[in-house]
């Protein structure tokens, strides 16, 4: 892994921001930590461990992912997402907002799940997988943010949720590959996975097939992307975290990052 660290170093050392990357290397153990506890502002990743709030829900039977809700025009934000743009009435399953939320960074069902779920139980899953410094205060897109607080995570943080998930220990074995397969779904795709080869033309052209289950967040100044790259039969858990960097150099990087960690694991 040292030949992929001094890559990254040296991409990273070429911004003028500020980046926190976990790396860890589920099939050989080594792992990589740079800034693991600064704090970064949450943006859309924080909806990785509010996904996980939900299953856990379900695994307690506090309520079915098939259970359907109502879509109120009260519950519309703005941001990401196709929801706000949907006709108010329509019934769609818990499941059906959470791979909304997360493939589509649809705001609106992030906001849905919250009420549906609850700030604390949240706070509590987070608590569960080790977070200790992260927070989560706050819906999303709301004129009155908490005033205790905002929503905040650090690389250290994500990493530990991302490897319960990977193996299987995040909820529930089921719960795991389930979360896993929706975010392998992710529509967004112009950060980490932006410079790997078409997964269509993997066999054709000799590379390993690959596969991303990830989840990407942004603000102006602030641009992440978090996942667990399978590679052939390759595993490895991916955070990289940005603020006070030019947005456009922010996405470059994070599609070096992730061309690099392509590379290594082939």
């Amino acid at each position: 892994m040292k030949t992929l660290v001094n890559k990254i170093r040296s991409l990273t050392e070429q911004s003028s921001g500020t980046w926190g990357i976990v790396l860890e290397d589920l099939d050989t153990g080594e792992k990589w930590v740079t800034n693991g506890d600064e704090l970064f502002y949450a943006a859309s990743v924080i909806k990785v461990p509010i996904m996980a709030a939900v299953f856990s829900a379900a695994e307690r039977a506090e309520l079915a992912l098939t259970d359907p809700l109502i879509l109120k025009e009260e519950d519309f934000v703005g941001g990401s997402g196709v929801l706000q743009h949907l006709t108010p009435g329509m019934s769609l399953s818990i499941k059906d907002i959470v791979m909304l939320m997360i493939i589509q960074s649809d705001n609106t069902a992030t906001n849905i799940l919250i009420d549906q779920v609850g700030v604390e139980h949240i706070v509590q899953t987070m608590e569960e997988a080790g977070m200790e410094k992260s927070t989560f205060y706050n819906k999303l897109m709301m004129n009155n943010p908490n005033p205790k607080g905002f929503n905040q995570i650090t690389a250290n943080d994500i990493g530990k949720l991302l490897t319960l998930m990977a193996t299987g220990e995040l909820v529930s074995e089921k719960a795991s590959k389930q979360m896993i397969a929706m975010m392998k779904k992710q529509q967004i795709k112009d950060c980490l996975p932006e410079k790997l080869p078409s997964p269509y033309s993997n066999f054709n052209n000799g590379m390993p097939p690959w596969e991303l289950a990830h989840k990407t967040g942004w603000i102006p100044g602030t641009r992440h992307d978090v996942g667990i790259f399978y590679v052939g039969e390759r595993k490895l858990i991916a955070t990289v975290l940005s603020k006070e960097e030019d947005d456009l150099v922010s996405k470059q990087i994070l599609a070096q990052i992730g061309e690099e960690i392509y590379n290594y694991l082939q």
